[in-house]
C-alpha cells in the first residue's frame, strides 16, 4: 500500500492505526473520572497544569462534598481551596469551580451548556476544555488540543500551526466531525506512550514509516491552515 504524501491522507492512516491501538470510544478512553458532564467539566478546569492521575484522586473528595452545580455554588471557598491544592494553582482553581458552578446556576438553571459558545463564557472553561465536555460526554464535535496534540499535529505534518485554536481547525478540516474527539484523545495516548516530547521512540512508533519527522525521512513541505 502507498503511503500518504499529503495531511490528509496521514490523518485518515493515523485514525486508523491508533483506532486499532486504542479502540473504544470517547468517553471510555477520556481519563478522568466522572460520573455526569458537570462533574467533567471541574475535573477538566483541575487538569490544567497537572496530572490526570492527581485530578483523579482529589476529584472523589470534590464530588462527595458538591456533586453538582447548585452544590459547588454554595460551596465556601476556603473549603475548596483546601480540597483542590495538591493540583497546583489551587486558589485560582477554586474561584474557577466555585463561579462556574455559580454561573452554570444562575445562567443554565444547573445544566451544563452544550454550545461551545456558551461553555467558553464560564469561568476557568476555554476552548479545549469545552471541546473535552462536547466529545467526552454530549456526543458533539470537539477536538481539544493539548501539548501532545499540538506537537504530534506537526510533527507527523497535519499542520504547522502551533497555537491551539489554529491547529483545531486545521485538523477539524482533516477529521470527521463524528471522530474528532477520540481522534485527539488517542493522539494524546500516543503522545504519552511514544511520541514522547523531549525523546520520542520513533523505532517503536506505529507511525514512523509515514511519519515527516521520523529518522531518515524527507520532511514535508510545511502545511499552514
Amino acid at each position: 500500500m502507498a503511503l500518504p504524501r499529503s495531511p490528509g491522507g496521514r490523518a485518515r492512516l493515523t485514525a486508523s492505526r491508533l483506532a486499532d491501538a486504542f479502540p473504544g470510544t470517547a468517553r471510555t478512553l477520556c481519563a478522568l473520572r466522572h460520573e455526569t458532564p458537570f462533574q467533567l467539566l471541574a475535573a477538566t478546569i483541575l487538569s490544567a497544569q497537572c496530572t490526570d492521575d492527581r485530578v483523579n484522586q482529589v476529584t472523589p473528595v470534590l464530588f462527595d462534598s458538591y456533586p453538582d452545580a447548585p452544590s459547588l455554588a454554595a460551596a465556601p471557598l476556603g473549603d475548596v481551596e483546601r480540597i483542590v491544592h495538591s493540583t497546583g494553582f489551587y486558589r485560582a482553581k477554586a474561584r474557577n469551580l466555585v463561579g462556574m458552578a455559580q454561573q452554570v446556576v444562575a445562567r443554565y438553571d444547573g445544566e451544563v451548556p452544550r454550545a461551545i459558545e456558551d461553555l467558553v463564557t464560564l469561568p476557568g472553561v476555554g476552548r479545549k476544555t469545552a471541546n473535552v465536555l462536547r466529545s467526552v460526554d454530549f456526543g458533539l464535535p470537539g477536538l481539544p488540543v493539548d501539548t501532545h496534540v499540538g506537537r504530534l499535529s506537526v510533527r507527523l505534518g497535519l499542520t504547522a500551526e502551533t497555537d491551539p485554536v489554529k491547529v483545531e481547525m486545521a485538523l477539524g478540516r482533516l477529521v470527521p466531525a463524528a471522530e474528532r474527539g477520540v481522534f485527539s484523545l488517542r493522539l494524546i495516548l500516543h503522545g504519552r506512550a511514544t511520541c514522547l516530547a523531549r525523546r520520542p521512540r520513533c523505532g517503536d512508533c506505529l507511525l514512523a514509516d509515514f511519519c515527516p519527522s521520523a529518522p531518515g525521512r524527507r520532511r514535508s513541505a510545511p502545511v499552514r491552515g
